[in-house]
């Protein structure tokens, strides 16, 4: 019996730090799907149009662009643990800011508070994907990072409902969507990220070999090297374009489904439907990991390119619960994009390999730049036909799986 406990023990101890790093993916999914929440809300709140609304997006995903290097570097010097700890004690201040910023009423507050919060996202996103890869036997890495990206998915399901009762629920009770029903909701964020943090402080975290920041080595002669590999740079567009897609979907959702001629939703109704979107996509992401094991990479990439291609004309052409389900859809269609283009762009790469993966994480700048270009065109024409922006960037993708990612001796 005492032997039968120690060995359940071991297996516990064993995968402890694989479990107390998941949650770190479980928060920045949460903290990440919630901006599309925030996005209608205050859209309402400071009577903005789409291209400033899309601003959130701007403010957060360029934090990534800006911040990726640097945390890098900081990451080398700090190590794993202390780099932690660092990432939940920013991502809880920017949370913070959102106080003060909902007392004044400026919007420009709740970006600088979107982009200090996603800089520690950033510092926890360097940190953790090499930590988890490198935690234990190389040859089941792959396996580890995908335990830890499902449970990222999960909080990307979870935010809506959470954001739809505490956030848009709350501003509804009082009439006018109300930049102050964010306080209590990203208070109570800041306060988990900082119970979380101090149990770092206390946990024992294995010291491991691995390098960290991957990114920091992009320097000058690097990226020369890099541009030499077509399938590469090509799959860094790809990169660009499909996250900027996914984020750009997701950000105009709440506001489409609420529109009259497409479903007439409250925006708490839609947040609903906002969590079914992102909710496909991880079963997608758990169902496409066992369905790739028989299909090639690029004819599951470009299947599913085209089939959000077809959804998106539904969009576009259609309306009530055709175009509705349409766009929760296309989350299905989404879950197996980024590992698959990540993987073809690094192919063949060898003794580059860790570069060329910094260049593909750079890319995720897409998500600032495309919701904000798919709000100028929703500006000029309408919310429906701006989803030509997502469809183009859908096309490109569909182009690289059959061509872009070939190889010279695939040619």
């Amino acid at each position: 019996m005492n032997t039968v406990s120690n060995t359940q023990a071991s297996i516990v101890k064993s995968h402890s730090p694989l479990l107390a790093m998941s949650a770190l993916f479980f928060f920045w999914g949460f903290l990440t799907s919630l901006n599309d929440v925030l996005i209608p809300h205050l859209k309402s709140a400071f009577s903005l149009n789409y291209t400033q609304a899309m601003l959130v997006q701007f403010a957060f995903f360029g934090a990534y662009f800006l911040v990726s290097l640097p945390a890098g570097k900081l990451i080398s010097r700090l190590g794993f643990k202390a780099g932690i700890i660092a990432g939940l004690l920013t991502t809880a201040a920017g949370c913070v800011l959102f106080y003060p910023a909902a007392e004044v009423k400026l919007y420009v507050f709740f970006l600088g508070g979107l982009f200090v919060l996603a800089s520690g996202i950033t510092i926890l996103q360097v940190t953790a994907n090499p930590y988890v890869a490198a935690l234990g036997d190389e040859k089941s890495a792959s396996s580890r990072l995908n335990f830890c990206q499902g449970l990222n998915s999960v909080g990307h399901t979870v935010a809506p409902f959470f954001g739809g009762a505490l956030i848009i629920g709350a501003s509804q009770l009082g009439g006018p969507a109300n930049p102050e029903s964010v306080q209590i909701p990203y208070l109570l964020i800041a306060l988990a990220l900082v119970v979380v943090a101090i149990v770092f402080k206390r946990f024992p975290l294995p010291k491991i070999a691995a390098e960290s920041g991957q990114s920091a080595s992009l320097q000058g002669e690097a990226v020369k090297k890099l541009t030499a590999h077509r399938h590469l740079v090509l799959g860094a567009v790809a990169i660009f374009l499909y996250v900027g897609a996914e984020v750009s979907i997701g950000s105009f959702l709440i506001n489409f489904l609420s529109s009259d001629d497409i479903a007439g939703l409250t925006h708490k109704d839609a947040a609903t439907y906002l969590g079914l979107y992102w909710g496909a996509a991880m079963v997608g992401r758990f169902a496409g990991a066992y369905i790739m094991q028989y299909i090639k990479a690029s004819s599951a990439l470009t299947f599913n390119a085209l089939a959000a291609i077809v959804l998106l004309i539904v969009v576009m052409s259609a309306s009530g619960s055709i175009a509705m389900w349409a766009v929760v859809l296309i989350g299905l269609c989404n879950s197996i994009m980024f590992p698959t283009i990540f993987s073809l762009g690094i192919r063949g790469l060898g003794a580059a390999t860790a570069e060329g993966a910094g260049l593909l994480c750079l890319a995720i700048v897409g998500g600032a730049i495309l919701p904000v270009l798919q709000g100028i065109v929703a500006d000029t024409l309408s919310i429906q036909m701006s989803f030509i922006v997502p469809l183009a960037s859908y096309g490109f993708v569909t182009w690289y799986a059959q061509k872009g990612s070939k190889l010279p001796n695939e040619q």
